[in-house]
């Protein structure tokens, strides 16, 4: 497998985590996203997603799967160990509405090329975007702070895919300078998950093309 990614993409660090935690050796391609570059408008890339978007995930027979949460439960589904969803319905649903409250509501506002918009066309100097990107994170912080549990992990004791989502957007909150303070459920599963090796390796600053 191939996996198309940038070291600051929270998607594809969600996906980095999931394969460290399956025990999963992929090849790394390199996306840059940074403005002096942007490598996702490429032809090069644009052929393996139309979309220009991270992650893409190459399988050994060529079908390539785009999408960070589509990729997710794809791993999950073919290398089920250790799980990353609960077997109970009920359970599932819990799981999953907690990982949308980043993957749906959070991180799609504040991502690269909704950024870029902001400052070109609109014309928005770098303090409003950075406000307009703290303002989103925090206000679902709000939100998922009051529906996790406060052991660490966002449901059931044990990492789920609400982990692997939550992480990498505490990296976003640092770089919009987010005050975390109000959030201390939140701040314990960066701290509980980032003592864990698949979360620690997975680290955007951790990545080869980290810059």
């Amino acid at each position: 497998m191939k996996l198309y990614g940038y070291f600051r993409s929270s998607a594809a660090y969600r996906v980095r985590i999931a394969l460290n935690l399956k025990g999963l050796e992929v090849e790394h391609a390199f996306v840059h996203l940074a403005p002096d570059r942007l490598e996702q408008d490429k032809p090069a890339f644009r052929s393996v997603n139309p979309q220009g978007l991270l992650p893409a995930l190459a399988l050994d027979d060529g079908t390539v799967l785009t999408q960070s949460m589509a990729i997710l439960e794809y791993l999950d589904d073919v290398y089920p160990d250790p799980p990353l969803l609960p077997s109970d319905p009920l359970a599932k649903a819990q799981v999953r509405a907690l990982a949308q409250v980043i993957a749906c509501d959070t991180h799609p506002v504040q991502n690269a090329r909704i950024l870029r918009y902001l400052k070109e066309p609109l014309g928005h100097d770098p303090d409003e975007i950075r406000q307009w990107a703290a303002y989103w994170i925090a206000l679902n912080f709000e939100g998922m702070e009051a529906l996790i549990g406060d052991d660490g992990y966002c449901w059931g004791g044990r990492v789920t895919l609400a982990d692997l989502c939550l992480v990498p957007q505490l990296f976003n909150a640092k770089r919009f300078e987010v005050d975390m303070s109000p959030y201390p459920k939140i701040r314990k599963v960066e701290e509980v998950c980032g003592t864990l090796e698949a979360f620690a390796r997975a680290h955007p600053l951790k990545q080869p093309d980290a810059e």
